[in-house]
Formats: structure tokens, C-alpha cells, sequence
């Protein structure tokens, strides 16, 4: 229906574009009678004005009064008055500015399109050793499933055969990968690592984690808040103020002629043109700087919201893990520990590794090789290195392999843990985080003065322990630890109904929140479902763009209303010349496109970069 509309108002533009031409060429090019002259004007006036008249109307009975309606009184008048040309003008300028609009706007439906996209259709059943494609509808709980290697796992189950690792952060925040044995729970959506894992169906696809934030993100479509633009806002007050200087003209003088010189003049082309073309040139500055604006009214309402609220995973984090701490018993050294443990780890698929490996990368330490390498389920990694038996597990399963050497652990804390037995006997531990970007406590502390943020939530799928950890870190006070697409969906709501907010998030299970917020911007480009629910997608995931888009959006506010506001200044000089019979509403017509032209040229601005668009 969206592009359906958009394409109609730009056929239209182009419908009144070629019929003004047409008729201009013929009354002064070959100079033909009236009736031929005018008869593009009546195509024009039959084929477009019609329809948005119609349209107009349909507003006015839903008491939508509009910047517009000033247009569709025009166009009416204009025919009854046999004014053709003039009325032309305005559907030229009504439909062009509407396209010009429209054009940058998006589907809603189309956030529900990649999720559906993305959920797999068909799933792999196991009957003895014989696999068959079946629907994921014919599935139904205590099916057994197979899932393959990196394929998405097409319900919520229970792993039976296999070991592996899921990547579930786009649908619970965690930003680890998640490791899976027989037993181990697994989430429909998430990603399946290297090594394919039977799994066990408990749930129907209906049921499923992956439906129910679908569920979620419909309703939360359904529900989205309606936000009044600037024209309209500005139109508000215009319209009447038009329409009565009109009227008077009209009553004092007798001359409906004056009445309709007026409107052709008050025709909003400021706000009906000027505005958008103000967004599109900062949608294309935002471009240039690496965010993709995808909902226009984002450039008109972020430097008008007053509550921001982060995920936490993939925004203020970096969303994979990082070795923070490697704690050592007496007698062994940090640099040798590390030596053996990543000797050992390169062997592994543990989520974990990676950080282990990529920690001895920086410290320069040249690994070694091991044998004898084994990894049972619960057990942990073992192998020989250099003559030495490396054992890297967890501190339960080194309680319960040697509860004399429990003692020596260090105290538990939040976040990620292992600890290393080298020839049985308690090594060390190294400790694992999310860490924060280092930028994260300046860029939250300069949004109240710089952006006149009023609150900052941190709103996170993860753990209470972590999550605490960084608001410490980055100096936020109010965290919302644990929560569900649909808690966070709630929270979104009820905060939105206080005041405008932002929502930062880049994962799925963020989409409902982006969609709920006034305005919603999602970090990277990993996922299709955040980025289409998103007003606004940063590829590069950095604070400092959201920054960016901040004073990208403040800037196009700004010559948006010096645009509308003045070209409105100068319509009302013009409106008060034609009430006054100085101005025909054919030369009105053409004061108006002048008008025009300079609160567009002033809207181009906003295309044109600054030499600073961010101030931390």
C-alpha cells in the first residue's frame, strides 16, 4: 500500500509537470484556441487533482487538518473560478512534495518480512537412522531434530546427541556463544556452530521463542505511536490563519477572484516541499557518515527526545569476550600459564577460546604443541604440553575432582570464569567480560548538556551481575537486567508514554523495543530484522556516530523551520498583496514557485556538511 501510494503521488507530479508544459507551449508557442490550451489543464485537474482531492477529503473526515488542506481548497476553487492554470500549479506542488516524501519512507510491514524470511520453513526429523525433510509445521513436540552445521535451529529443544556451540545473542543479549552437550536446552533462531547436534522438539514452532518475539514485534508494529510532523505542527496555525484572510478578502471586496489569489499564494509549498527535501539532504549526509536513515521522521524527532535507553550487548559493549584477568596460584607464572592454556585452547571450539587465543596473541608468547588433546561433556579440555598434564574446566568441577583444593580459588565474581590445573594442582583462572567501549562513560555523560537527555536506562537481555557491572563502568544509575523482548517492550512503552525516547540495541530480540520507541537505532549490520525495525541503522557501531546522527537531526530541524517559517513569512506578505488585489492567482501562482525556490535553496543547505558534527 505504502509504495503503491508513493508511486500514484509521483505519477501525478509527473502527470501536472507535463501537462503545464504542454499547455504553456501551446497558448504562446503556436498560439491555439482556449478549449485545446486548456485541455492538458483539464487532464491535470481530472487525472490528479481528483484524487488528491479525494484523499483530502478523506482527511477532513477523519479531522485531520492538514498543511495540505490549503491545496485542496485551491484546487476546488481554482475550477470553479475556470482559474486552470493556477490549479495545476498546486497539484504540481501538492503531489510533488508528497513523492519527494514519501520516497524516503518505509513499509512497517517490512520488519515482520525478514523475520519470516529468516525462520527456516523446513526441518531435518530423525526416525531411526533415516533423516527426512519435513514443514516445520508438520513437527511436533518429542520429534527428534537434526541441525545441521552452521543452519538456523528450527525450534526450542533439548540436545540428545553432539557438542557444539549456538550463537544465541541476537535473541537473549548474551554476547558469548553458548556451548551445547546432550542435555543443554536450544533456542529456535539461534545459529549453530561446526558441528551438526540432535536435538529433542519441546515446544511447537508456535510456541517457539523465535514466534513469540515474531508475536511481539506484530503487535508492536500495530501498536506503533503515531508522532506528528513539523508541517503538520506548523500547519496547524497556518491553515486557518490562510483560510481567514481569504474569506475577509473575499467578503470586503466581493471579488471570489481575491479569494482564491490568497490561497494559490498560501499554497504551503514551504513545508510541502521544503521540508523534505531539508530530510533527504540530511539522510544523504547521514550516509556519507556510515548511518543509513530509514524512517525520516527519525531527522525530525531525535533532538526531541528526552529519555535514552541502551542495550548492552553490541552498543555500550563490544559483544564478544575478552580476557580481563588471569589470577595465578604460587609458584606459577602469568606468562607461562598463558602459554599452556592457549596451547590448549587453539584445539578447542569453546566460546571461550577465542579470547584465550587471542590475548596470547597480543602478549606475544609463542604457543606450543600439545597431545593427548580431549574435551568430554562437563569435563573441560585436557592435554599434554611440554611434558605437563594441562586440565582448563570449571571452578564446580574442580570442587568436586579435588575438594581440597577448592581453598585456594579465588573469590567468585560476576562475569566468566575457567581455572587451570597443571599436573592436578590448581593453577590459576583467567576471567572473561564484555567490556565496555571506552568512550561509553564521556558519550553518556554529555547527553544531558549537549543533547538534553533527562534519563539513561540500561535495558539488557544479559545477566544481573554483568549488566551492573557496566552501568557502573559507564555511570548509569537505572538497569533493567534480564529482560525479555517482551519486558523490554513494555518498559519502552511505558516510558515512551512519559516522555520521547531513544532505544540503542542491535540485536533481535531488541526489534520490538526499536520499533516502540520514538525513535530507534540499531548498531551494526548483522541483522536484518534489527536494521528494518530500526529508524536508523549505524554500521560501524560507534557511539560517536550516534552522536552524529544526533546533530545531523538538530541541524535539519533547524533550517527545516528557517525554510518553512520563512517561506510561510513571505506567503502571509504575499497573501495580504492578493488580498489586496496587487496579485492574480496566476501571478500568485508564480510569486509562490519563487518562494518556493528560496526555501529550497535554504533547505539544500542541510545536505552540505559542517565542519563538526559531533562535540565529545
Amino acid at each position: 500500500m505504502h509504495e503503491k501510494t508513493t508511486r500514484l503521488q509521483l505519477g501525478i507530479a509527473l502527470l501536472a509537470l507535463i501537462g503545464i508544459a504542454l499547455h504553456l507551449g501551446l497558448r504562446f508557442g503556436i498560439h491555439a484556441a482556449a478549449l485545446l490550451t486548456n485541455l492538458p489543464l483539464f487532464v491535470v485537474l481530472a487525472l490528479g487533482g481528483i484524487p488528491l482531492v479525494l484523499e483530502l477529503l478523506q482527511k477532513l473526515v477523519k479531522r485531520e487538518f492538514g498543511s495540505d488542506l490549503l491545496a485542496g481548497i485551491s484546487i476546488v476553487t481554482s475550477v470553479l473560478l475556470g482559474e486552470y492554470l493556477a490549479g495545476a500549479l498546486v497539484v504540481l506542488m501538492l503531489s510533488g512534495g508528497e513523492a519527494l516524501e514519501a520516497y524516503a519512507t518505509r513499509s512497517a510491514s517490512s520488519v515482520l518480512q525478514a523475520l519470516a524470511k529468516r525462520m527456516p520453513t523446513l526441518a531435518q526429523r530423525k526416525d531411526g537412522d533415516k533423516l527426512t525433510e519435513v514443514p516445520l509445521a508438520e513437527v511436533v513436540v518429542g520429534d527428534t531434530l537434526v541441525v545441521f552445521p552452521h543452519a538456523l535451529c528450527p525450534v526450542d529443544g533439548t540436545v540428545l546427541d553432539g557438542h557444539g556451540a549456538m550463537d544465541e545473542s541476537y535473541l537473549t543479549g548474551e554476547p558469548y556463544q553458548v556451548s551445547k552437550a546432550p542435555g543443554t536446552t536450544v533456542l529456535s533462531g539461534a545459529i549453530n556452530g561446526e558441528s551438526a547436534l540432535t536435538i529433542r522438539c519441546d515446544k511447537p514452532a508456535q510456541d517457539s521463542r523465535y514466534a513469540r518475539i515474531m508475536q511481539v514485534m506484530r503487535d508492536s508494529e500495530q501498536n506503533r505511536p503515531q508522532l506528528r510532523r513539523i508541517a503538520d505542527k506548523l500547519g496547524a496555525w497556518y491553515t486557518p490563519l490562510a483560510v481567514g484572510i481569504a474569506l475577509i478578502a473575499w467578503l470586503l471586496t466581493r471579488d471570489p477572484l481575491r479569494f482564491l489569489a490568497v490561497l494559490v499564494i498560501a499554497t504551503p509549498c514551504p513545508l510541502l516541499i521544503a521540508i523534505p527535501i531539508a530530510i533527504i539532504g540530511s539522510i544523504s549526509l547521514a550516509a556519507r557518515k556510515g548511518i543509513i536513515v530509514k524512517d525520516p521522521s527519525v531527522l525530525e524527532n531525535i533532538s526531541t527526545c528526552r529519555i535514552a535507553l541502551f542495550d548492552k550487548t553490541g552498543t555500550l559493549t563490544y559483544g564478544k569476550p575478552k580476557l580481563t584477568e588471569l589470577l595465578t596460584a604460587p609458584g606459577f607464572d602469568k606468562d607461562e600459564l598463558l602459554v599452556l592454556v592457549a596451547s590448549l585452547e587453539r584445539y578447542s571450539k569453546h566460546p571461550l577460546s577465542s579470547a584465550i587465543l587471542e590475548a596470547a596473541e597480543e602478549r606475544k608468547v609463542t604457543l606450543r604443541d600439545a597431545s593427548e588433546v580431549r574435551e568430554l561433556p562437563g569435563d573441560g579440555l585436557r592435554a599434554e604440553i611440554s611434558g605437563r598434564s594441562v586440565h582448563v574446566t570449571s571452578r564446580k568441577k574442580l570442587a568436586a575432582l579435588y575438594p581440597e583444593q577448592a581453598a585456594a580459588l579465588p573469590e567468585a565474581v560476576a562475569g566468566m570464569e575457567c581455572v587451570v590445573l597443571v599436573d592436578n594442582l590448581y593453577a590459576g583462572a583467567l576471567r572473561f567480560r564484555d567490556e565496555p567501549r571506552p568512550e561509553g562513560k564521556h558519550f553518556i555523560q554529555h547527553l544531558a548538556p549537549r543533547h538534553g537527555i533527562k534519563r539513561v536506562l540500561l535495558v539488557s537481555g544479559d545477566r544481573a551481575s554483568e549488566v551492573s557491572y557496566l552501568a557502573e563502568r559507564v555511570g548509569i544509575t537505572e538497569v533493567f537486567a534480564s529482560q525479555s523482548p517482551e519486558q523490554k517492550l513494555a518498559l519502552v512503552r511505558k516510558e515512551t508514554e512519559n516522555a520521547p525516547t531513544v532505544f540503542m540495541g542491535d540485536g533481535i530480540n531488541d526489534a520490538p523495543a526499536l520499533t516502540a520507541a520514538t525513535v530507534g537505532i540499531a548498531f551494526g549490520n548483522n541483522s536484518e530484522i534489527t536494521g528494518e525495525a530500526a529508524d536508523a541503522v549505524i554500521l560501524d557501531s560507534s557511539l560517536e556516530k550516534v552522536d552524529v546522527l544526533m546533530h545531523i537531526g538538530q541541524r535539519m530541524r533547524r533550517i527545516a523551520l528557517q525554510s518553512a517559517v520563512g517561506g510561510m513569512a513571505l506567503s502571509i506578505i504575499g497573501m495580504l498583496l492578493g488580498a489586496a488585489g496587487f496579485l492574480s492567482p496566476v501571478t500568485g501562482a508564480v510569486a509562490q514557485e519563487i518562494i518556493d525556490v528560496l526555501a529550497v535553496l535554504n533547505a539544500l543547505r542541510a545536505a552540505l556538511p559542517p565542519k563538526v558534527l559531533s562535540d565529545y
